[in-house]
């Protein structure tokens, strides 16, 4: 299945107690303004997908197949959600996560390029281009 990747960026979510010592108040006034971006985003005909993410998680590793439960990291860096945008440039994801309204309270965005063709099949092909 191939997927639209040219200008595609995924912004990861990470840190999911961002809203620990904050009132009910101030959780329903970030929240209201994270519904405003990310609105803002649809409007400009920017959102490919988003969601977010319960904490529940399973990993799946090894040989054998082993399973674990998760989450795995720590709740700071644990994703939360996902945006995935077109953007024209790095600079341009990069402007649209620096507007996510919980980034003040703890929560980081890590923004990733989508690429066109899996990085290990580039090395499996012989070309090693790493962006």
């Amino acid at each position: 299945m191939k997927h639209e990747t040219q200008n595609a960026y995924l912004l990861l979510f990470r840190g999911t107690d961002w809203h620990r010592g904050l009132s009910i108040d101030e959780v329903r006034d970030v929240m209201s303004r994270w519904e405003a971006w990310y609105g803002g985003v649809v409007e400009a005909g920017k959102m490919i997908a988003a969601s977010p993410l319960e904490n529940e998680s399973k990993l799946v590793s090894g040989k054998d197949k082993d399973v674990a439960d998760g989450p795995f990291a720590e709740s700071k860096e644990t994703v939360g959600g996902f945006f995935m945008v077109h953007a024209a440039s790095m600079e341009e994801a990069l402007e649209l996560a620096k507007a996510c309204p919980a980034l003040p309270y703890g929560l980081t965005v890590e923004v990733r390029p989508a690429a066109d063709v899996c990085p290990s099949s580039r090395v499996a092909s012989g070309n090693h281009r790493t962006s």
